[in-house]
C-alpha cells in the first residue's frame, strides 16, 4: 500500500463519525421531523464534525483490533439512539429526554404500539441502521483503525477547536437574545428548537448535560436568577383592559335588582415580600422572591366567587380535542362544549412528557420543566393552589382516579401529594382491564363514591381516547365500531371518533347521576385534554378539520369545557391555554390563591392574554410569534413597538425559567413556612 492510498483511507476514516452522524440527522429530519432541507444543515454540518471528530480521536487511541470494535460500538450506539428517539418521537410527538429511560418499563405496556410503528417506518428503520451494515460488511469495514499518530491527533484536536470557534462566532454573529440561536445552542434547554434548529444529537446532549452537571437555565447559579430580574420588563405585559368576553345582557338573577358593586381587587395573599427578600439567605430565593413580587396580579372580576359552595369535578381528557365534538356522535360533549362557558380560542399545547405534563399543566398552574417528570417531581412538595388541597380546607371530600394502571407515570406520588384520596387499576379501582379501558365504566363505578357526600371535588384522568386509532388493537373503537361505521371518512378518523364516544357515554353517565341526586344544579364540570390528538396522522386532524390546519398554532387548538347547568352562556373570544385553568377555577370558587405565583391567568379577568408553547412560541391580544420560523403575525391594525417581540419574549423566558425554580426549589414551601 503507497503512502497515497494511506493517506487518503486515514482521511475517510476520519470523516466516518461526521458522516454518520450528519446522515442520521438528516435521515430524522426529513421523516422523522418531516422537514425540508434549510438553512440549519450548516448547523448540523458543524455539529457533526465537531461530534464526530471527538468520537474519531477516542476510536484511534488503542490498537488496530481495539479500535475497531470501540468504532463499530459508536457506530452502533448512535444508531440506535437516534431510531429510539424517532419511534418515540412518532409516538409522541415530542423527543425523548433520559429521566424517561427510568420509566421505560411503564412505556413498554405499549409494546404493541411500539411494534405497530417499528413495522410502520420498516424502510426508515434500515436506512437509520446502514451505517452499522456498512461498517460491519460494507466498504466502510475496510477503513483503517490503526492507533494515530501524535501529528494525526494533533490535527484532529487543532480541527475540533477551529470548528468550535467558528460555530461560536457564527451564532454569535446572530445576536444573544432570547431564543437566538445562539441561546438555544449554548443556553436554556428547548428541546423543541435544538431539534427543529441543531438535531436530535444536539438535543440529546443538552439533556444528558443537564443530568451529569445539573447546570441548565433551570437549575441556574444565582447570578443566573437575577439577570432574569434586574432588567425592567413589565411582567404585566401592557395596560389593555379589552379582554374580549362578550357578557350576557343580564346578570343579576332577578330583574330591577339593583347591581352590586364589583370588587376588583387584586387575587393576591398577604406576603410581605420585603420583609422576605430582606431576611433571605440565599441568592437565589431572593431573586424568585423579587421576581414574584413584580408580576401583575389579576384582579376579581364579575364572576368571582359564582360557583362558591358548588361541587367541583375536573377531567383531564385523554386525546380529547375540539375536533372529537359532534352533534350527533358526541352530543354530550356537544351540548357541555357549547352551555355555561365557550372558549373560542383555547389552546392545549404539547409538553415534554406528553400525557403526563399535560395533566401537570391543568392541575397545577406551572409549565412543566424540560428533561424530568414534573408531576412526579412534585410529589414531595407543598402544594397550596390545586384544587385537591384548596377544597379540602373547604372541608369537600377529594377524590382522583385514572383508569389505567394506578402507578402509571409515578400519580401513585404526584396524586395523593394534590390531597387526593387516589384509585386506579392496581389499588382500589375495579374495572375490566382492557386497552384501552372504558371511560364509561369508570364513572359508573366510582360516582356512587362520593355521590352521597355533603361538598365534593373529584378529579379524572380518563384513557380511552388513548391511541393508536384502529379497530383490531383498540377495545374502545371495536366497541363503538357500529356507531361510526356510517362515517364517509378514514379508519383512523372513525376510530377516534368511536373512542371518544366512550367519553361522550361517560358524560352523559355523569350528568345523569347527579341529576337523578338533585345536585347537578350544584355541580361544575371542567374539562380539558392532556394534549392534542397526535395519534392521528397530520392528513388525518386535516380531514377532520376539513381544511389543512397550521402546525404551530391551529394544531394546538381545542376546547375548555366549564359547564354548570343551567347557566347564562358567556362566550370568550380571549386566547387562553390550560395553564390558565387553575388561576380560572380558584377565582370562579372564590378560593383563596395568589395569582402572581402562578404562570397562567384568570381568563375572565382583565388581564392581557398569553398563551405560550413549548417552543417558546406565543399568543398575545397583538401578536403571534413562531419561535422556529420567528415570523411574527400582527393580529392589530396598529403597527406593533419595536422591542415588543423581544420584551415578550422575556416575559415567556422568566416564566419558563421561575416555573422550573418553584418546582425544584418547593418554593411554595419556602413562601408559606409549610
Amino acid at each position: 500500500m503507497n503512502y497515497k492510498k494511506i493517506n487518503k483511507n486515514t482521511i475517510l476514516s476520519s470523516l466516518l463519525f461526521p458522516a454518520t452522524i450528519f446522515y442520521l440527522e438528516i435521515v430524522f429530519k426529513v421523516f422523522g421531523l418531516k422537514q425540508r432541507i434549510d438553512i440549519s444543515l450548516i448547523y448540523l454540518l458543524l455539529y457533526s464534525l465537531a461530534v464526530g471528530l471527538i468520537i474519531d480521536f477516542i476510536c484511534t487511541l488503542f490498537n488496530k483490533k481495539v479500535n475497531r470494535i470501540i468504532s463499530i460500538f459508536f457506530v452502533s450506539f448512535l444508531c440506535f439512539a437516534v431510531s429510539v428517539q424517532f419511534i418515540y418521537y412518532k409516538l409522541f410527538y415530542t423527543p425523548m429526554v433520559l429521566y424517561s429511560v427510568t420509566g421505560a418499563g411503564q412505556v413498554m405496556e405499549f409494546a404493541d404500539m411500539v411494534f405497530e410503528e417499528i413495522i410502520k417506518n420498516l424502510s426508515v428503520m434500515i436506512l437509520l441502521f446502514a451505517p452499522v451494515f456498512s461498517i460491519l460488511i460494507g466498504k466502510a469495514k475496510n477503513l483503517v483503525f490503526e492507533k494515530a499518530l501524535i501529528k494525526r491527533k494533533l490535527i484532529t484536536i487543532l480541527s475540533i477547536i477551529l470548528i468550535n470557534l467558528f460555530t461560536f462566532t457564527a451564532l454569535s454573529l446572530g445576536g444573544r437574545d432570547v431564543n437566538s440561536d445562539y441561546d438555544i445552542y449554548y443556553g436554556i434547554n428547548i428541546p423543541d428548537l435544538v431539534i427543529n434548529r441543531f438535531g436530535i444529537l444536539k438535543v440529546m446532549q443538552k439533556d444528558l448535560g443537564s443530568i451529569i452537571f445539573k447546570n441548565s437555565k433551570n437549575d441556574s447559579s444565582s447570578s443566573d436568577l437575577n439577570k432574569y430580574i434586574d432588567d425592567d420588563i413589565d411582567n404585566s405585559q401592557d395596560d389593555s383592559d379589552d379582554i374580549i368576553i362578550d357578557f350576557p345582557d343580564e346578570i343579576d338573577d332577578e330583574a330591577g335588582e339593583e347591581v352590586e358593586q364589583i370588587d376588583t381587587s387584586p387575587n393576591i395573599m398577604m406576603i410581605d415580600f420585603d420583609k422576605l427578600i430582606e431576611t433571605e439567605t440565599d441568592e437565589n430565593i431572593a431573586a424568585m422572591h423579587k421576581y414574584f413580587s413584580s408580576v401583575e396580579p389579576t384582579n376579581k372580576n364579575e364572576y368571582t366567587g359564582i360557583f362558591e359552595g358548588y361541587n367541583l369535578i375536573l377531567i383531564t381528557a385523554e386525546g380529547f380535542s375540539h375536533l372529537a365534538v359532534d352533534k350527533e356522535l358526541t352530543p354530550t360533549l356537544y351540548k357541555m362544549a357549547n352551555e355555561s362557558f365557550v372558549f373560542n380560542n383555547f389552546y392545549n399545547p404539547v409538553w415534554g412528557v406528553s400525557t403526563s405534563d399535560g395533566e401537570y399543566v391543568a392541575c397545577q398552574g406551572l409549565i412543566p420543566k424540560s428533561g424530568v417528570w414534573s408531576f412526579y417531581a412534585s410529589g414531595e412538595n407543598y402544594l397550596p393552589f390545586v384544587m385537591g388541597h384548596q377544597f379540602k380546607k373547604l372541608g369537600y371530600s377529594t377524590r382522583a382516579y385514572h383508569n389505567h394502571y394506578y402507578d402509571y407515570y409515578r400519580r401513585d406520588v404526584s396524586h395523593p401529594n394534590m390531597g387526593y384520596d387516589y384509585k386506579g387499576i392496581g389499588n382500589g379501582l375495579e374495572i375490566k382491564e382492557t386497552w384501552p379501558e372504558s371511560d364509561l365504566e369508570m364513572i359508573e363505578v366510582t360516582v356512587p363514591e362520593y355521590i352521597n357526600d355533603e361538598k365534593f371535588h373529584t378529579y379524572y384522568m380518563t384513557v380511552s381516547g388513548h391511541k393508536n386509532y384502529n379497530f383490531y388493537g383498540n377495545y374502545i373503537a371495536g366497541k363503538n365500531k357500529e356507531l361510526v361505521e356510517h362515517l364517509d371518512a378514514s379508519e383512523a378518523v372513525k376510530a377516534y371518533f368511536a373512542c371518544n364516544i366512550e367519553l361522550d357515554k361517560a358524560m352523559e353517565s355523569l350528568i345523569k347521576q347527579l341529576e337523578e341526586k338533585n345536585i347537578l344544579d350544584k355541580t361544575v364540570i371542567a374539562l380539558s385534554a392532556d394534549h392534542y390528538p397526535y395519534g392521528l396522522e397530520k392528513e388525518e386532524i386535516d380531514e377532520i378539520a376539513g381544511h389543512v390546519v397550521e402546525s404551530n398554532f391551529e394544531l394546538y387548538k381545542s376546547t375548555f369545557i366549564l359547564w354548570a347547568n343551567g347557566r347564562k352562556t358567556v362566550v370568550v373570544d380571549k386566547p387562553c391555554s390550560s395553564l390558565d385553568i387553575i388561576p380560572t377555577l380558584s377565582n370562579l370558587f372564590g378560593l383563596e390563591y395568589d395569582s402572581r405565583l402562578l404562570m397562567g391567568r384568570d381568563i375572565l379577568s382583565n388581564s392581557s392574554p398569553l398563551v405560550i408553547f413549548s417552543n417558546r412560541s406565543f399568543i398575545t391580544d397583538k401578536a403571534m410569534y413562531n419561535a422556529k420560523t420567528k415570523e411574527v403575525i400582527n393580529l392589530t391594525e396598529e403597527a406593533l413597538e419595536e422591542e415588543y417581540i423581544k420584551d415578550i419574549n422575556k416575559i415567556v423566558s422568566r416564566k419558563f425559567i421561575f416555573s422550573a425554580e418553584t418546582l425544584d426549589r418547593n418554593y411554595y414551601a419556602r413562601i408559606f413556612n409549610e
